[in-house]
């Protein structure tokens, strides 16, 4: 319908009519959302898209003499792809693989011709195979051949040895959008510190219900991971919590921002470098550096640790989950305190 006017024909106004219109807050956060689209393609293509393999840490089991050339041959390969030193014996090199202290080791027959390799697929299947292919050059390159054990084997029901990966990132964003609810729930009010105690106590709750049920699933419901059961449903109830910790304090601070900058952190950064389908010694420089300090890889390092190298090498992963469930803690309490408005005077 149209109007008449004196200067012309004009849209007719209805009464309740809702004109639509684009905020700048709006626009600002569309933007937003468009810098961590292509932020998260820059991260992932830019992390998995290559596979190099670089330092990765590999035991030499021989003869004092031998031992001494072959590391010095290895560390002299194209590119840096080993890190590599002398080991006793056989048994010290299994030992090392098993507390995840070595990514293989090769085990020099200096009577024959054939070399045993050993690596841990259980660590990662992609580094075990860039570690197989590449001992296959360097023996045939000395006319020797390659045969190769799996120390601390995946589980035929982990498929490349990526569920553990698959249940932590599970966690983790269970434990961002938890809190991201939590913290949006309460609309554009501050903080209070009886809320955040509120919200903090939810996620305590949440982080122990999520991480029963991803052990549930992924351990007798699936299959997928073999033991480590009660070692599984603690791990997951601290990423849980770490992570939904974090986010509450990034939105304390940043408000609803501060969840795009978890999102950021956990996902965009987290992800790719949490040495899940590409563990470390695959990653690009950077991704490999930042990656351990993040939930999902400390997460991911953790749970292979639990499953299948005994529980060794957790200490420093549940140190770096640890840090983020305290200071998101603390964070989000200080804020809440110190945006704690006086409340109004009643009327007499």
């Amino acid at each position: 319908m149209t109007q008449s006017t004196g200067h012309g024909v004009r849209p007719r106004s209805f009464p309740g009519e809702v004109r639509d219109a684009v905020t700048p807050r709006a626009t600002l956060l569309v933007l937003g959302v468009i810098a961590l689209m292509l932020l998260f393609i820059t991260s992932y293509v830019g992390a998995l898209h290559h596979p190099t393999l670089r330092d990765a840490s590999v035991g030499v089991v021989a003869p004092p003499s031998v031992a001494k050339e072959t590391v010095t041959r290895l560390k002299e390969l194209p590119g840096s792809p080993l890190d590599p030193r002398a080991v006793t014996d056989e048994a010290a090199a299994r030992r090392q693989i098993e507390e995840r202290a070595i990514d293989g080791a090769l085990v020099v027959d200096p009577g024959g011709t054939t070399d045993t390799l050993l690596v841990a697929t259980g660590g990662g299947t992609a580094l075990a195979t860039a570690l197989e292919r590449l001992f296959t050059e360097v023996e045939r390159d000395e006319r020797r051949t390659l045969r190769v054990e799996d120390v601390a084997p995946a589980s035929a029901q982990d498929a490349n040895g990526l569920s553990s990966f698959y249940v932590v990132v599970g966690w983790c964003v269970g434990g961002y959008l938890c809190a991201s609810i939590l913290a949006i729930s309460a609309g554009a009010r501050a903080s209070t510190p009886r809320r955040a105690a509120i919200r903090l106590g939810a996620m305590a709750v949440v982080a122990v219900l999520g991480g029963l049920g991803g052990a549930l699933i992924v351990g007798p419901a699936l299959d997928a991971l073999p033991g480590g059961f009660a070692g599984l449903w603690g791990l997951g109830a601290l990423i849980i919590f770490a992570v939904g910790a974090a986010t509450l304090a990034l939105q304390a601070v940043f408000g609803v921002l501060g969840i795009g900058v978890a999102i950021l952190l956990v996902v965009i950064l987290g992800n790719p470098s949490a040495g899940g389908p590409l563990p470390a010694p695959l990653l690009p420089p950077f991704w490999a550096a930042v990656g351990p300090a993040l939930p999902p890889g400390a997460g991911t390092w953790t749970a292979r640790s639990i499953v299948y190298f005994r529980g060794n090498d957790v200490t420093g992963p549940l140190l770096v989950l640890s840090a983020w469930a305290v200071a998101g803690t603390v964070v989000t309490v200080l804020m809440s305190a110190l945006r704690r408005r006086p409340e109004p005077e009643r009327a007499a």
